[in-house]
């Protein structure tokens, strides 16, 4: 893996930090520095996804994704980040779960790498999705042609759901 020449400190967060970092050929970057996450598109026995629409204060909306969360739990593996992530954002539990790849969704300027899954789920949740949160059932094939046709916004959400629509069979 390559190294910058120099990297300096600017700004440190709870979950991001800024360097400046000078690269050979490249000259002064600045690179953001998170912790990386991982996703899950939940899927139903009946063919379903649950998704979750929730207010993101970056994007000044509400927004409909996959249930994801930050690997912030020193020595977390991504399969149990979403396992939690997934029982806490949507109230189901998973039966299994399959590693879809993963993604850098902004890798000019973040170090963050999404693990993307697919979790087959049980029937019925085991409580309710935390507050704030939204839960929305549609069908795969509906959400993945969405996914197609440009109209998810949430980039982690579009890729999961194409990649699990090309490995599952069409309803």
């Amino acid at each position: 893996m390559r190294e910058p020449e120099h990297s300096e400190l600017l700004f440190q967060g709870r979950y991001v930090r800024v360097f400046e970092e000078t690269w050979p050929g490249i000259g002064s970057w600045e690179v953001i520095w998170r912790v990386d996450a991982a996703a899950a598109l939940p899927v139903t026995p009946e063919g379903d996804v649950l998704l979750v629409r929730q207010f993101r204060a970056a994007a000044r909306k509400e927004t409909l994704e996959v249930p994801a969360g930050l690997l912030d739990v020193p020595g977390e593996e991504p399969e149990a980040c979403v396992a939690r992530e997934l029982l806490e954002e949507t109230g189901f539990r998973h039966t299994s779960l399959i590693a879809l790849g993963g993604m850098y969704p902004s890798p000019g300027s973040w170090t963050e790498y999404v693990h993307l899954f697919l979790a087959r789920t049980a029937a019925a949740p085991d409580q309710e999705p935390e507050d704030g949160i939204e839960l929305v059932r549609r069908p795969l094939d509906e959400m993945a042609a969405e996914a197609r046709a440009g109209k998810v916004e949430d980039a982690k959400t579009a890729l999961a759901l194409l990649l699990a629509a090309s490995r599952m069979p069409s309803g």
